[in-house]
């Protein structure tokens, strides 16, 4: 065979595999290579977008922690307060009843001194009645002398 004559036909043999190669082989594989450039934009959009929205809730999570401390706070505050508060009212009220007390205690004191006394002046009156009688050395009639006893008894 003849140098130009190969050199021809494998001039047309690489010219019909370019075409086939064009016409068969290449637009699978720039498809596939096409799709795989998609699905990685894909995933990097993606990824992104679940960067942001991660950021977004790390937000919203910062925000709700702040407000749960602040509430957190604040019913400790009103705790501590109303904590203050019944203190005060038990010291009030054990205050009143211990006023109380002492005026129940001053009142039967009283009632007891006045029993005393009212006591002591039935011993004084017997006293005194026993003493004339025994200076006069006679029995002197206690119905009788009611009235002189009772003046007697006011008297002292």
């Amino acid at each position: 065979m003849n140098i130009n004559s190969t050199l021809f036909l494998q001039a047309v043999v690489f010219a019909i595999l370019v075409w086939f190669t064009m016409k068969f082989v290449w637009p699978p594989i720039t498809k596939a290579l096409d799709e795989r450039a998609q699905k990685i934009s894909d995933g990097l959009a993606a990824a992104d977008k679940a960067k942001s929205e991660l950021t977004s809730a790390n937000k919203r999570v910062e925000e709700e922690l702040a407000k749960s401390r602040t509430e957190t706070a604040s019913r400790l505050a009103d705790a501590d307060r109303r904590a203050q508060v019944i203190v005060e009212e038990a010291k009030a009220r054990a205050t009143e009843e211990g006023n109380k007390i002492v005026a129940a205690a001053r009142a039967e004191a009283e009632q007891q001194t006045v029993k005393a006394r009212e006591a002591l002046r039935e011993q004084v009156a017997a006293l005194a009645v026993k003493g004339a009688e025994q200076i006069l050395r006679k029995e002197v009639n206690a119905g009788v002398h009611a009235d002189l006893l009772n003046r007697l008894q006011t008297e002292l």
